[in-house]
């Protein structure tokens, strides 16, 4: 009977060990999946973000080409500003060019007129004294 107790111990005892090594192997081979899982789960998160660095990365040169391209366009236009101001200046000193010179002539105009009726006045009374009817120019 000790015997027979013993051999059944001793298989009780092997079958144990064998689903023990058996569970032992399926808890290895779950945590090998597992951690294959996880691994892919981070590797594509880890893609994702070197997909989106290298995105914000062209994103950024991009933005700065556009920013260099509007300082360059902004330049231009500010260059071309003052020339247009230049421009108004000069149009605005001929402007008042033209009006100086145009006082002038007049101012010319009328002393010439008011010489001319002086003259007349005094070749009038020259022709009245003398009485011989003719003018000399």
């Amino acid at each position: 009977m000790l015997t027979q107790a013993m051999k059944r111990y001793q298989t009780k005892q092997s079958i144990q060990r064998e689903m023990q090594e058996t569970n032992k192997k399926n808890i290895q081979m779950l945590c090998s999946e597992l951690n294959t899982l996880l691994l892919d789960k981070m590797n594509d998160r880890v893609e994702q973000a070197y997909l989106n660095q290298k995105k914000l990365k062209h994103q950024t040169n991009q933005l700065q080409f556009n920013a260099m391209e509007l300082q360059k366009q902004s330049e231009q236009w500010l260059k071309l500003l003052d020339n247009f101001n230049q421009a108004l200046k000069e149009l605005g000193d001929v402007v008042n060019w033209s009006k100086s010179i145009e006082s002038d002539m007049t101012r010319v105009s009328h002393t010439l007129a008011y010489a001319h009726k002086g003259y007349a006045e005094s070749s009038s009374v020259l022709e009245g004294d003398t009485g011989s009817g003719s003018t000399t120019t």
